[in-house]
């Protein structure tokens, strides 16, 4: 019984020497600093700059607020946009409030106006898109008037 028992736990043991010994093999890992090119047109990098893909190439914020159309920006953003976004909390997709320090106001216009494409081009918005466990931005038709409306309702949180 001795020697079964001894021969048991050599056979059983067996493998697991084998399994721990043997060549170990190190695997070299070169990483290059991304050239200047690449960083200029990092869009996280610059986000103050950068407008995203869409018909609004360009928006510069008036300094003072315009409190008739943060008034219907809100009563959109109610209507169309409280299903899926707080203002103030993360809900299926990120708050409104303080956009504007995380976002160029132009990129906000494209992404209120064309989401779907949105989604498909820009990397920020591909981003989102992860952060937010794969919910899309719903297209919800809004005019170039309609959008800037809810860009300055944001400018109001």
């Amino acid at each position: 019984m001795k020697f079964k028992f001894k021969r048991w736990i050599l056979v059983s043991l067996l493998p697991l020497a084998f399994a721990c010994g043997g060549e170990q093999k190190s695997e070299q890992v070169t990483t290059q600093a991304p050239s200047k090119a690449e960083t200029a047109s990092d869009p996280y990098e610059n986000w103050k700059d950068y407008q995203g893909t869409g018909p609004v190439s360009e928006f510069t914020l008036p300094a003072d607020v315009d409190e008739s159309m943060a008034a219907s920006g809100q009563t959109i953003f109610e209507s169309k946009c409280t299903a899926c976004h707080k203002v103030d909390k993360k809900f299926i997709g990120p708050s409104p409030q303080g956009i504007l320090s995380r976002r160029n106001p132009a990129w906000i216009m494209n992404m209120i106006l064309v989401p779907d494409k949105m989604v498909m081009e820009d990397p920020i918005a591909k981003k989102l898109i992860v952060e937010y466990n794969g919910s899309p931005m719903a297209n919800q038709n809004l005019t170039e008037e309609e959008a800037r409306a809810v860009l300055e309702y944001f400018r109001t949180l």
